[in-house]
């Protein structure tokens, strides 16, 4: 055991019998360290991605110190709460790539047309029902009414709208299968 984890860990143990100035020092220590190991490993976070890891790091250590062992070395559960908390920035940033919009304005896609077919299938479908569902279905499903509208217009209630509306879709499922 080096000198630097024999203090550490002293001055660890000694915070968790309630050394408030044995922690504070331990922390003071502690995150110039942190501030190295970070941004090793999480070098493509960037410098504010890497300061917002060494924080969530010494959050951590805060409220999971009681989970080291104190009969263990003190440094290689450093190191792993640091590399957890580097690796849970990386999986919150995910695989996304942020680019200004602007640069691609002039070939970015069109707001999509509706198909044409799939237009006049359902429209065969709707067709198929009653009146009443097919009136649900088409003031739902493509006008976009709330199901409380729809039923104040159709004097039901909200609740009864949305079970027609159900039973309606599945009706159609079933004969756009040709189970009817």
């Amino acid at each position: 055991m080096t000198s630097r984890e024999a203090e550490w860990s002293a001055l660890l143990r000694a915070a968790m019998e309630g050394d408030g100035r044995a922690y504070a020092r331990f922390l003071v220590l502690v995150t110039p360290v942190l501030r190295g190991i970070v941004p090793a490993r999480g070098w493509a976070l960037g410098p504010e991605g890497q300061e917002d890891v060494v924080q969530e790091v010494l959050i951590a250590i805060h409220t999971k110190r009681h989970t080291w062992d104190q009969s263990a070395a003190l440094l290689p559960w450093l190191y792993a709460v640091t590399r957890h908390k580097v690796v849970d920035a990386f999986r919150r940033r995910g695989a996304s790539v942020h680019l200004p919009i602007d640069d691609y304005a002039d070939v970015l896609e069109a707001e999509a047309v509706p198909d044409a077919l799939a237009v006049r299938d359902s429209a065969v479908l709707i067709g198929q029902l009653d009146a009443r569902s097919a009136a649900i279905v088409r003031a739902v499903s493509l006008d976009g009414q709330s199901t409380a509208e729809v039923g104040a217009r159709l004097q039901m209630s909200e609740g009864a709208v949305r079970v027609a509306l159900h039973r309606a879709i599945q009706r159609m499922a079933r004969l756009a299968k040709g189970m009817e």
